[in-house]
Parts: structure tokens; sequence; C-alpha cells
């Protein structure tokens, strides 16, 4: 089978012309072919939208012409009756969604959490937008029709709590915790205290006491919606370290706890648990044992999603149409929970 643009990582790495092609390239920018298990059911030219300007568009036609070069005869011999590629996803915004609601967003500067921002802004609702970073925040606010208010604040101090809530004013229809932090893939005898407390302090801390935060009001009101992003790593053991696996882990049970208190008030609770994204999250450096341990089992992703389908998951459990869900754990992953 010829190789191609939309020939997938794996394809290209299994292949004995292609693989050592791309090999090379990857170890010219200091990388391995381990670096690419996560994406290995991806089509080749996918990369270069998530990526983030690291696989230009060009590395991708310099890969083909360089295996046409070096395989000439192969590379014709398909050209007549290429496969077809699957249809791209488009996002359909659905207008008027969120119209009249406020809805809490954290994480909302870069990644899954703009995303969704986005969205919901788009579909009528006004926004509580909040990240560490003003600019970026003023940045997206800018950027979106309608009522977008930037919080810049940590979402682990109560201070800063206290401040989401006061610019939320009287009622917070929705709340998405998206803001979270990854972990350096370490074992637990690589944890350092430091990388513990962050992780958890983040992830769970962070997450209850917004909760915490927007809960009486929609007891008050009789309704209301909040959706966690737990991850495909509080689902199973091989998806991430010690620390962001038993974060992710505790965000499940904090969402299920909750789903059950709140039962019958109004107030439904529900978590997201994505997959492998291309985000703007910043991994750390891996630990020697526990990230060997743990790529070992990257190859299984079946794929990687954009922020974009994230937001569409996040923001179907955020709005009204989620009227029978409470306590679900939505596996936003192309299927990876199923293997």
């Amino acid at each position: 089978m010829a190789l191609s643009a939309s020939s997938t990582v794996g394809a290209w790495l299994d292949h004995p012309v292609g693989g050592r092609i791309l090999g090379a390239v990857l170890e010219q920018a200091g990388a391995s072919a381990e670096a690419l298990a996560p994406a290995r059911n991806l089509p080749l030219e996918q990369l270069v939208a998530m990526s983030n300007g690291q696989f230009p568009a060009e590395m991708v036609d310099g890969l083909v012409a360089a295996y046409r070069e070096q395989a000439p005869d192969e590379a014709t011999e398909d050209e007549a009756s290429p496969a077809a590629a699957p249809a791209p996803w488009t996002e359909q915004v659905t207008p008027g969604r969120f119209a009249g609601q406020t809805v809490v967003v954290t994480g909302a500067a870069s990644g899954i959490g703009r995303a969704v921002a986005s969205r919901v802004a788009r579909e009528g609702g006004r926004v509580v937008a909040v990240d560490l970073t003003k600019e970026k925040l003023d940045e997206l606010a800018a950027s979106l029709p309608g009522e977008v208010v930037a919080v810049a604040g940590d979402i682990t101090s109560p201070e800063s709590v206290e401040e989401i809530v006061r610019a939320a004013g009287d009622r917070v229809d929705a709340l998405a915790n998206v803001a979270g932090i990854m972990d350096d893939m370490g074992a637990v005898h690589e944890l350092t205290d430091a990388m513990w407390e962050r992780v958890m302090r983040v992830n769970v801390d962070g997450t209850m006491r917004l909760m915490r935060a927007v809960l009486p009001g929609m007891l008050a009101a009789g309704r209301g919606r909040i959706v966690n992003v737990a991850s495909e790593a509080g689902l199973r053991g091989s998806a991430a370290g010690a620390a962001y696996t038993a974060s992710k882990h505790a965000v499940v049970g904090l969402t299920k706890s909750s789903a059950v208190m709140y039962a019958g008030t109004g107030v439904q609770v529900n978590a997201v648990a994505p997959g492998g994204v291309a985000t703007g999250i910043q991994v750390p450096a891996q630990a020697e044992f526990g990230g060997a341990r743990i790529g070992r089992y990257m190859g299984n992703i079946p794929g990687i999603a954009t922020a974009e389908h994230l937001a569409a998951s996040i923001t179907f459990l955020l709005s009204t149409d989620a009227v029978n869900l409470n306590g679900a754990i939505l596996a936003s992953d192309a299927g990876w929970s199923a293997v």
C-alpha cells in the first residue's frame, strides 16, 4: 500500500521506507518514534493541526516527497484508486441554546476551556471565563459575541473563587470545571511532594471549591448543571502518572457523590472523561520509570481529538438537553475506554 499524507502515522512508522524517513525527521527534532505512539491511528496530515506548529504542513509535504523519491514504484501503484478519507467533522452551533444563561468556564484561556467558552458564547450564553492569564482572557472576550466576563484568578484560592462568584452575579446556570494540570507520568516511588500536592490542589481542590461556591445558588434556584472534566485516567490506570490518575479518579468520585447528594433538587452533576486531546496543557518532562511503563499503552489510543470535539460533549451536558443525565461519566475518547 502506497503511503500518502492521509496514511496513518502507524502505517508510516511500520513501513520499511516511510519508517526510516519519518524516524530521521524525528531524530533530527530530538524525538523518537515512541513520542508518536498516541497518534498511531491518526492520518499523518492531521498532526499539522494538532502540533501547535511543531509539525508544519511543509514537513508532511517533505516526507511524502522523500518517500516517493525513495520508493517510486510503490508510490505510484495505488494512485489510480486512493482510499477515501473519513469525512471531516464540522462544529454545528445551535443558536440560542444558552440564551439567558450564565455559564462559568474555568481554564478558559486555552485548550478545551477556551473551546467551551467560545461555543457557549456563540450559542447565546453569558460566559464567566476564568484562568490565570488576564491577557489571554481579554483576547478571548474580544473575539466572541455577547457578554464574556474575564476573571483572572487561581481556582485553588478562596479569594479567587469568591471573585468568580461575584462576577457571575445573581445566578449561575451552569459550571464547567475544565481547568487542570498534568503530572510527569511518574510512578509512586518517583513522586515528589510538590508534584502530588500541586496536581491535587488544582485538579481536585479547585474543582471542589468551584462546585461548593455555586451550589447554594443552584439549590435556591432549583436548577443548575455542573460538568467536571475528568479523564481517561479517571477510568483506568494506564493513561497517566500516579498523581494525575489519582486526581481524576477523585473527580469521578466527587461527581458521582454529588449526583447522589443533589438528586431531585434540579441540580445535575456529570463529568466528561477525555481521551487523547491536542490542547495547550503543559506536560512536564516524563519520569524515567513511569513514563516508560505508560508509553507501552499509548498505542491503544484510537485517535486524538481537538478541543472543539470535547467542547461539543461538554456543552451538551451543560445544556438543558442533558435533562435525564445525572452522575454520568461521558467517555469522550473515540472509544479508548472500550479497548
